[in-house]
């Protein structure tokens, strides 16, 4: 007869924070769906290359405003059909995907450490620097980060490189801004004046009293940010000041698609619905992320 597995020990499970995050995230349903769409597009910008069934530009002219597949005239070669030049839409999706949401996520992580590292050293100084360094960024934070992309690449050119600088630089102030909110508030706490007085200087102040106080605003305005910059790339691409044709990214895709909209209107209502669907999906698990991180710290 076997002996019962006995626990001597009474010990309680404690999760750790990471664990908890996720037993709070998973409660909603709905951040859970955004989650795999956004794994999906994130899969997308992976393996793109891999799964694409032709190269974005190619172009087969025979096979010029082939319909999608679910069109009675359709062909399954090629699933969501052609554009104008012969050129699988399908495959541009997929690179465009690629380049719109993986160009994103870099200038966000860009902007973040950027912004992050400047808000910290404007929040924690003070006299006449910081008050200059205020006001500017108060200043800019009035103008919408389209604008100001738009005027950055006019004075260093059309192009995606120079659109990626520009989206970059508008997205700074927003990560400087709320990062120099967060560690005056923090500085002002008593934890952080009781380690101030235990001889903690800035750098470990910032590192190991403040930052992890900081993660519930680094996701709001992570996801905020990404969602902006999905949105300010494919703008630019589509008005002209961005990618250049015959590049596959979605914006120049949909400023393409409207010279035969008429005829072919899946030319921009799948792009539109990929820029669509993608930034859905970011705001839905940032959103998910915020209410998971606030119910973890609450309980």
């Amino acid at each position: 007869m076997p002996m019962p597995n006995l626990n001597i020990y009474q010990e309680e499970f404690h999760p750790s924070p990471l664990v908890q995050t996720w037993f709070e995230f998973r409660k909603s349903h709905i951040a859970v769906l955004g989650m795999w769409l956004l794994a999906f597009f994130v899969a997308m910008v992976i393996v793109g290359p891999i799964i694409a069934p032709f190269d974005p530009l190619l172009q087969n002219p025979n096979a010029f405003l082939v319909k999608p597949a679910w069109d009675v005239s359709g062909s399954i070669r090629h699933l969501f059909g052609t554009d104008s030049l012969g050129r699988d839409l399908l495959s541009r999706l997929i690179y465009g995907c690629r380049i719109t949401l993986g160009i994103s996520f870099l200038l966000v992580l860009l902007s973040m450490l950027v912004g992050v590292t400047l808000g910290a050293i404007a929040g924690m100084t003070h006299g006449v620097r910081a008050s200059v360094l205020n006001h500017l960024l108060d200043s800019i934070m009035a103008v919408p980060t389209l604008l100001i992309a738009i005027v950055i690449v006019g004075i260093l050119g059309i192009g995606l490189v120079n659109t990626m600088w520009a989206i970059s630089l508008a997205l700074i102030p927003q990560f400087v801004h709320n990062t120099r909110e967060v560690v005056r508030a923090e500085m002002q706490k008593e934890y952080v004046l009781a380690s101030k007085l235990d001889g903690a200087k800035n750098f470990h102040l910032f590192f190991y009293c403040i930052l992890p106080n900081m993660y519930e605003m680094l996701v709001v305005q992570g996801t905020m940010a990404l969602s902006i910059a999905i949105l300010d790339i494919s703008a630019l691409g589509f008005i002209g000041l961005g990618a250049q044709p015959p590049s596959p990214e979605l914006g120049v895709m949909l400023s393409e698609g409207l010279k035969e909209a008429y005829k072919s209107p899946w030319l921009i209502a799948l792009p539109g619905s990929a820029i669509f669907l993608m930034v859905l999906s970011v705001n839905v698990v940032g959103d998910g992320l915020r209410s998971a991180l606030r119910n973890r710290l609450s309980s």
